[in-house]
């Protein structure tokens, strides 16, 4: 078995969703969530089938975000794994509408951060083991760390 870091390739200002599913009714069902829980949002979304055809199926509504998914998710090539990559909107806005969805048995993460994705690849096939998501922490949080937090929950409008 060889173990791989697969890299999300994403533009800065664009967050992805990367979970586990286990039917091809994911592609439809997470694409009826996405729109009734954030209408404005932009996305795409890339499904793996692991079985059958096995193909990437596709969804969204903006065609260079179904690409961006269809692209990685046909690189990072797990079994009913998921990619969503949004604009207009953040994954807390659906993360919970996601988690809903009866086939999604997983979310490994939901981010704006650089991504890999730890990969194992028996030769038939490839599962995600993990992801490592941003870079580590570099210290312990002050008070003026809290207030900039605190201050910028408020700005984006996620505190009162």
């Amino acid at each position: 078995m060889e173990i791989k870091n697969i890299r999300i390739n994403k533009p800065e200002d664009v967050n992805v969703i990367l979970g586990q599913s286990h039917f091809i009714k994911t592609v439809e069902d997470i694409y009826e969530a996405i729109v009734s829980a954030a209408p404005e949002m932009k996305f795409g979304l890339a499904f793996c089938e692991a079985s059958g055809a096995c193909l990437v199926r596709l969804e969204g509504n903006d065609d260079e975000l179904k690409k961006l998914a269809a692209d990685n998710a046909l690189e990072v090539g797990s079994g009913h794994s998921f990619m969503i990559f949004m604009r207009k909107g953040f994954p807390v806005n659906i993360l919970n509408q996601i988690k809903n969805v009866a086939e999604v048995c997983s979310v490994f993460a939901a981010t704006a951060n650089t991504v890999e994705v730890v990969v194992a690849d028996n030769g038939a096939g490839r599962g995600i083991l993990g992801v490592i998501d941003g870079v580590k922490p570099k210290g312990i949080e002050d008070a003026k760390g809290a207030q900039w937090r605190k201050d910028l929950l408020r700005k984006l409008g996620y505190k009162r």
